[in-house]
């Protein structure tokens, strides 16, 4: 039965190990997701600052400043 044993033993660290490479690979994708949402967060507000910027020129142009 020895043999039995470490076969049941050395499948179940090898699933361990899978399981452990596939959550790794999930919170890698997660992170990158976040990194991405986090990059378009700032261009959408650096876009919304030339905006204002802009629309604050125009104005200024249309006081005669």
């Amino acid at each position: 039965m020895g043999f039995l044993e470490d076969a049941k033993d050395d499948a179940a660290r090898a699933a361990k190990q899978v399981g452990d490479a596939v959550e790794d690979t999930v919170d890698r994708a997660k992170d990158k997701v976040d990194e991405l949402q986090a990059e378009g967060d700032v261009k959408r507000a650096e876009a919304e600052r030339d905006a204002v910027k802009a629309r604050n020129e125009v104005k200024d142009e249309l006081r005669g400043n």
